[in-house]
This record gives C-alpha cells, structure tokens and sequence, in this order.
C-alpha cells in the first residue's frame, strides 16, 4: 500500500477518534446543525470538487499531467459548499466547530504522509542547505515543508484543546474561524518553499487561495457568535 494513502487512512481514523472524544468530552451541550437538511452531503460535495480542483489545477499550472489532490482546496471547497447550504436554510453564525480536531489532526498526520512520499508525490520543497534539509534520494536536499505544516497545526490543536477543556467563550463561539484563519497564514508562508509556477508575482494558486481562506476566517469573526 502506498505511503501516501496508509497515512491518508490513518490520518482519517484518529480524527474521526479525536473528534468523538471532543465532542463526547467538551461539546455534548453544543447544537449540532451538520445533521440537518444535506448539511453533510453539501459539505462532502464541496470537499470533493475543491480538493481536486485546486489540487489538480495548481499540478498543471506548474508543467505537470496528472490529477492532483489538496487540503486546502478541500477546505476553501467545503467552506464554500456550507456558506451556499447556511444561506440557503436561512442559518447564520459558525457551524464548524466540531471540524477543528478533525481537520488539524487530518494534516498533522497526512502530512507526514506526504514528507515521506519523495517526490512522485509532488508536495515536497525547494533545495535548501539548511541541516534538516530532507533527501528524497536524489541527493539534494529540500525543505521539509509537510512537515513543517504538520508541526504548526499540531501547535495550533494543542492550544484549542486546552482552550477548549477550560470552556474559553472565543474557542467557542469563533472556533472554527481561527483555525480556517491560522491554517491559511502558515500554509501562505511555506508555499514561497515550493517549487510550484507563479501566477500572481512571486505567488502560486496555493498562495491565491490562502488570501481568500483568510479573508474568509476575518470577515467571519467579525460576524455573529455561534
């Protein structure tokens, strides 16, 4: 079984393991609106198109055939998919808290999967002559940039979760918003370590997408509380 997918299957079993123990543990008393009217069929409809359209467009933009897969298309896609869902059944605020743990701990450790791909996988960084630089077996070292994204949402799920054990009111209430926030800033800053082709300046479609997440997760604050 490749690499790649192993990590996917084990990355998909402890969030759905991370989320339950949350929800059962801090958010039993939360309403959970994603139970409601297709509210999951939109979302998985959303995840899907946007996965492998930003994926697969950003893969052909840079020279290479193939069909490709991202996070963050999956995330821009299923926000918007949601947002099209609220405003069509009339609900404002968040419904997304109950994603935090399962989105943070779906990169942390697909990830991982994809710092141990090589370079079929696509997902690795520019040469660096930095010591941890990782050697695909071709003897020029890159940027571990997976992992560099791993270890900052793992970061970011530690705080939440202690955020979230002691009831903080903005975990809460913007939960969701954060992370979508704090997800798109660190992966605006370790795409300029990825060898994809630009298309705004020194920007790449990644980078494009980041600046709509993040507009996305300030706009949102900004709105009414969960």
């Amino acid at each position: 079984m490749p690499i790649h997918l192993t990590f996917d299957l084990l990355a998909a079993v402890a969030a759905l393991a991370l989320t339950y123990a949350v929800w059962r543990r801090r958010l039993r008393d939360q309403p959970l609106t994603q139970v409601q009217n297709g509210y999951v069929a939109a979302l998985s409809l959303g995840i899907l198109l946007g996965s492998y359209g930003l994926g697969t467009a950003n893969l052909w933009l840079s020279g290479l055939p193939g069909l490709g897969r991202s996070i963050l298309g999956a995330l821009a896609g299923g926000i918007a998919a949601v947002e099209v869902w609220k405003a069509r059944h009339g609900i404002t605020g968040s419904t997304g808290l109950i994603f935090v743990p399962t989105f943070a701990t779906l990169v942390i450790i697909g990830r991982i999967g994809c710092a141990l791909s090589g370079l079929e996988d696509q997902t690795h960084g520019i040469p660096t002559a930095l010591p941890w630089g990782q050697d695909h077996g071709d003897g020029i070292p890159r940027h571990p940039v997976a992992l560099y994204e791993s270890l900052a949402m793992a970061g970011f799920l530690l705080w939440a979760l202690v955020a979230l054990g002691r009831r903080s009111p903005l975990i809460l209430s913007r939960g969701f918003y954060l992370m979508v926030g704090f997800y798109a800033l660190q992966r605006f800053g370790w795409e300029f370590l990825k060898p994809y082709a630009p298309v705004l300046g020194p920007m790449n479609l990644c980078h494009i997408a980041c600046i709509g997440v993040f507009c996305y997760a300030v706009v949102m604050m900004r709105g009414p509380a969960r």
